[in-house]
């Protein structure tokens, strides 16, 4: 085939070319350009890795210097 030339389907006008290019429309319109950008913040969730225990942080080590050794 010559670099000038083009093939083509011969004898299969199925008068489809206007659905086809509709079709094609469609398609352009949805998935012709790349999605917008996702910034790293948005990909990123901080929280904690286990619920917060009041009981935990109620000792204090003073108190209990005060209380039993004076």
């Amino acid at each position: 085939m010559d670099k000038g030339t083009v093939r083509t389907h011969e004898g299969t006008d199925t008068g489809t070319d206007t659905g086809t290019d509709a079709a094609a429309t469609a398609r352009h319109a949805r998935f012709g350009r790349l999605p917008e950008p996702v910034r790293v913040e948005d990909m990123v969730e901080e929280r904690p890795a286990v619920a917060p225990d009041p009981a935990r942080d109620a000792y204090d080590p003073d108190e209990w210097l005060v209380r039993y050794c004076l």
